[in-house]
């Protein structure tokens, strides 16, 4: 075997993302898309210039035994509400489910940007 068999053999291709996203690894932590960073480097200046408060990512909610993790969670200062954010490019079935059980079991309308 030559080497450029062997190269061939153990070279894989990169796996293509499903809905064509690239993730991304930052300080701020990783990012399963380049959609998802530009709005949380957007939300981090809302909340540096006192516009938002309580900026977390990727929190948990439990809907009946099923869990829908946020993209976003922040307090809008102006409007007094606690906002959950989804950065949506694709809406699943899965996605459009978990939507319904969050406004249905705990009231809560998911922004999607």
């Amino acid at each position: 075997m030559t080497s450029k068999e062997y190269q061939d053999i153990i070279s894989k291709p990169k796996k293509k993302s499903k809905y064509n996203s690239k993730a991304t690894t930052t300080e701020d932590g990783y990012f399963p898309s380049q959609k998802e960073l530009n709005r949380w480097n957007k939300l981090k200046l809302k909340d540096r210039a006192g516009l938002i408060t309580a900026l977390s990512r990727q929190v948990r909610f439990n809907l009946a035994g099923v869990a829908y993790i946020s993209d976003f969670v922040y307090f809008d200062i102006e409007t007094k509400v606690w906002i959950v954010e989804d950065a949506k490019g694709f809406k699943t079935k899965e996605y459009k489910n978990k939507k319904t059980l969050m406004k249905n079991l705990l009231g809560i309308e998911i922004k999607e940007t």
